[in-house]
Parts: structure tokens; sequence; C-alpha cells
């Protein structure tokens, strides 16, 4: 690649964001982090060394606040891409504080893309979801399928970043591609680095290798009752590292490749759904350990069913996903192992 083109990451001490850098990093591309760690820690990082035996930078800005980027022109000069993860992301505090998740999660979109013009950095990847298609009746679901009504504020701000990343790609002023995520899960297989929000997790996997170790006294699936293989919700995921790999991907496109259209969207899964169930049984399959849980209600906003059809991804961006279920049990539960017991 010659000299080291440079990446901004947003976010970058996140739990997407940090492996996203690890995978950029042993691509042969300069990154630095820019995170205010309202949901992460700086910690990440010397994971991220260890792995790569690169150390990188965080710049602690909150790119929501009007005007925080202004340090980031002359302090980074020569970025070509930003890959934009910083946002809030819990479905449910969205549902209870709406206006935040619209003030941090908008802004910081649209204040990143002031910094970009400033600076003259052409090319972002947005961090997007599955939430955008909403209750989708058709699956799998294709990048054709149209937006619905999003179940939750959360995901209406994935919506409306997408809708202004078309808005300025038609004008000429961006190039961007969206990359919408199904369900990440797992860690780093050398357990330096993993999910470790600061506030509670609510991701399953998360909650399965907390309530393994002990942290919890059990957990709840959420419905039973549901027309699927075990009456439990079904949910495509997704390795954390296979995810990460796709983003160095898209980049490469969104600067090499002349094809590209000014924007571009597309999903990242397996294709292929388990029902909660299925997961909590290859977790304890790996591990060793069973689960305490029990049968509760159906969570309100929860759909039965959803999956991906993630052909564009493999076609276009040559992605070939690895990890499979039992991968990501196995190195989300050697990173829950190692993290409690440096806690």
């Amino acid at each position: 690649m010659g000299v080291k083109r440079k990446i901004a990451v947003t976010g970058g001490c996140g739990y997407i964001g940090s492996h996203a850098m690890v995978d950029l990093i042993l691509h042969g591309w300069d990154v630095f982090s820019i995170d205010s760690l309202v949901n992460s820690n700086e910690e990440v990082l010397e994971g991220i060394r260890s792995i790569t035996g690169v150390p990188v930078r965080n710049y602690r800005i909150d790119l929501a606040a009007s005007g925080a980027w202004h340090q980031l022109i002359e302090a980074e000069p020569d970025v070509v891409g930003v890959i934009h993860f910083a946002a809030l992301k819990a479905v449910g505090d969205s549902v209870k504080f709406p206006m935040a998740y619209y003030d941090n999660n908008v802004n910081a979109l649209l204040n990143t893309l002031r910094w970009m013009e400033c600076a003259g950095i052409g090319s972002i990847i947005f961090s997007s979801s599955c939430t955008v298609y909403g209750a989708s009746s058709e699956l799998p679901v294709t990048e054709q399928n149209p937006f619905g009504i999003a179940s939750s504020p959360y995901g209406r701000t994935k919506q409306i970043g997408e809708w202004i990343l078309q808005d300025l790609a038609t004008t000429g002023r961006c190039r961007a591609i969206s990359l919408r995520y199904f369900n990440p899960a797992g860690a780093h297989p050398s357990a330096q680095i993993g999910e470790s929000p600061r506030t509670p997790a609510q991701n399953l996997v998360p909650v399965i290798t907390e309530t393994a170790m002990g942290k919890r006294a059990g957990m709840t699936v959420y419905g039973k009752d549901y027309p699927t293989r075990d009456g439990t919700c079904i949910r495509d995921y997704v390795y954390i590292m296979d995810l990460a790999r796709a983003h160095t991907l898209a980049l490469e496109r969104l600067l090499e490749s002349s094809e590209t259209p000014a924007f571009d969207a597309f999903n990242l899964g397996i294709g292929e759904g388990l029902t909660v169930l299925e997961m909590i049984h290859a977790f304890e399959k790996v591990s060793g350990q069973p689960l305490r849980y029990q049968i509760g209600a159906r969570r309100e906003g929860d759909m039965a069913a959803v999956y991906a059809d993630s052909t564009k991804a493999r076609q276009m961006l040559g992605w070939s996903p690895e990890g499979d279920v039992e991968k990501i049990m196995q190195t989300a539960w050697e990173w829950e192992k190692r993290r409690s017991n440096s806690g």
C-alpha cells in the first residue's frame, strides 16, 4: 500500500469500533480514535496495542457538541476517510430517553460531516443497523427492502443518518457506504478486547456470559410462543471480527473503486437465524456451563424473526464471514473470564 493512509474512527473505543481498528491496522492503515468515552473505556487501546503492536491515539471529544471537532483540523491533517461508529445504541434506553438519542446520534453525525467538509475528507463508512427495516414482512431482508417503521428512537436515528448521507452524496459533497449490522457478537480470539459497555449489557451474548460468570442471578428468555422452531425469537448473529473485516473492505471499495455509487448500503449478517434457546444451548455446549434462565413474557416491539440476505456484501465487497455460533460463544466466554478476573 506504500505510505499508510490515515483513517479516523469515531467511537473507536467502543465494541465494534475497537475490533474494526484492529482489522484496519493489520491491513496497513494508520488509524486514530475519536471517542467521548461516555459508554466506553480507553483501556481498550492497550488491548489493541497488545494485538497489533501499534499504539492508537484517542481524542476525547464529544462530537455531538457544536464545534468540538475544530481541534482535529490541525491535529490530524491528511485524513482520507472516516468510519463513524459514535452513537448511543441501547434500544430500550432510546425509548425512555428519546431526546438524548436524537441529540447525540444525529448531531454527532452532522458535526462529523462538518469536520469532513472543512478538512477536505470525502469518504465515510456509516455504522447503521438492521433496525432501519422496521418489522419487515419479507425474509431474508435484502437491501431492496424499504425502510419500515422503526421500533425505537435508536432505529429512527439510524434511518435519519442514512437519509442525511444520501442527500449529501446526491450533491457530490461526500461518498458514503452504510453498513447495516444484524447482531454483532463474540470477541477477538486473543481475549484482549471484547464487549464491555459501561452501562448494563442488553445484548443477548454478554447477558449469557455474565449469567454464567455469576454476575447475574439468572436471565430471562422473553417469550416462548413465537411461530419459530422452539417458540423463541430468531436473530442473525455475525462474528465481530467478520463484521470488522467488512469495514476495511468497504473502505477500500469506497476509496479505490470507480464503480462505487456516491451512496451505497450493505447488509452484514450470516444469513441464517438462530433462536434464543439455540444460542443458550450453543453456549452451554462450548463452555460446559449450565445456564440459569427462565421463560418470561414477550417484550413489546420484539419481532419473531429477522435475518439477512448478505449476498450483495459477499459479491461486491468480497466479504466472506467465517465465524460460526461456536466461535462467537467461545471467544465471548474467554473474554468474559478475562475481564471478570482482571476486574
